[in-house]
């Protein structure tokens, strides 16, 4: 099944083949072995990704500020710099997933 929807003359897709790309889609959204619990572990992955190294940098800046007292506090920026690493920890992990599914090999057997 093609599922490039056709063109009419104003380089427009038409009914039919808007319709023919939409049933393709779902018909490999059923194939798919992935289901709701894939996505729910998939956003707890994530949100774990951000926690961990928040919670980290706020933990070494409270010991920093606790063993190293200085006119600067520690906790908050290294809060902030836990929760960057994270965010770009996790940026990087769901490119990398949205790549590997977008270069997954199609089925157009049927």
């Amino acid at each position: 099944m093609n599922e490039e929807p056709t063109r009419t003359s104003k380089n427009e897709p038409d009914l039919a083949g808007q319709i023919g790309a939409k049933a393709a889609r779902k018909l490999k959204a059923r194939k798919s072995t992935q289901g709701v619990w894939f996505g729910l572990g998939m956003m707890g992955l994530v949100g774990w990704s951000v926690v961990v190294p928040t919670l980290l940098g706020a933990a070494l800046g409270l010991w920093l500020d606790q063993h190293h007292p200085g006119k600067h506090a520690w906790t908050l920026a290294l809060l902030v710099v836990g929760l960057s690493i994270g965010c770009v920890n996790a940026w990087y992990w769901v490119a990398q997933q949205e790549k590997a599914m977008r270069d997954e090999p199609e089925d157009n057997d049927e």
